[in-house]
């Protein structure tokens, strides 16, 4: 279900919409004169004119008055402000699509007319290189339509896969801070190909392919990951003296703490 020739909006031109923007050109999903976005610093308007050709203006209810579809990227904490502005300017025909962290749907609802269509969306920042990790709630005034429109949009940017609203917490856990965790794993490896002898930026380009040719196997494989690692771990061979390392150490119950740790903070942030 193309988009094609809808402007879309977006309240806050900061780095994740000027992101999602250039995915939905990209993708064929909106032309530039499709596009506008607002924001009080000038800095991000221009670089959001800049590198999606689209329109910029410091007007929230501009983007109201032109777009179809209103993508709500503003930090948290700026929400309640940003859409009490432009309440009175919300019609039916509009679907607003936040990716702001932690704001409930309900929070979403109560701050906009009675009905207004609304999607939540937890995207991740690897939607700067079209790789993102996304999930997505609709609202219960939402239609399937709205669903299929946002799937196609988010998903020109990476994956973008419906969930529940009580699972994006989890979401959060996992794709949201995930990037941190794996530039995390990146960065040890390459300090221990360091200490092995090789040199820093030979080391952090193979450590940084390797995961990423390790995550492509997953996802164009569709095999279980503990498969995948099988069929590296040979018998008496470096890989399981490596792997045994990490048990050791507690690197798999590590992770796990970690996306439980950060489901659990994202629950007490959205309260």
């Amino acid at each position: 279900m193309s988009t094609a020739g809808k402007t879309i909006g977006f309240l806050g031109a900061g780095r994740m919409a000027t992101a999602l923007a250039q995915g939905f050109v990209r993708a064929g999903l909106a032309a530039a004169q499709d596009l506008i976005a607002s924001d009080v610093e000038v800095v991000a308007r221009d670089h959001f004119a800049g590198s999606t050709g689209g329109a910029v203006t410091a007007s929230n209810l501009d983007v109201i008055a032109a777009a179809g579809i209103v993508v709500v990227a503003v930090k948290p904490h700026q929400v309640a402000d940003v859409l009490s502005e432009v309440r009175a300017a919300i019609t039916p025909s509009h679907l607003i699509v936040s990716i702001a962290a932690g704001v409930t749907l309900a929070r979403l609802q109560a701050a906009l007319p009675e009905g207004t269509r609304v999607v939540r969306v937890m995207p991740n920042t690897p939607a700067l290189v079209g790789q993102s990790a996304t999930a997505f709630a609709l609202g219960p005034a939402c239609s399937a339509s709205d669903g299929a429109r946002v799937q196609e949009l988010f998903a020109s940017v990476g994956v973008a896969l419906p969930v529940k609203e009580v699972l994006l917490d989890a979401v959060t856990g996992l794709s949201g801070s995930g990037p941190a965790y794996g530039y995390l794993i990146i960065e040890a490896l390459s300090d221990g190909a360091v200490a092995a002898g090789l040199p820093r930026d030979v080391a952090t380009r193979l450590a940084a392919q390797t995961m990423l040719g390790a995550a492509r196997m997953v996802l164009e494989t569709g095999m279980h990951p503990g498969a995948l690692k099988d069929q590296v771990t040979s018998p008496g061979g470096t890989t399981i003296e490596g792997i045994h390392e990490l048990e050791k150490a507690g690197v798999r119950a590590g992770l796990m703490n970690a996306v439980r740790a950060a489901a659990d903070k994202s629950r007490r942030l959205g309260q």
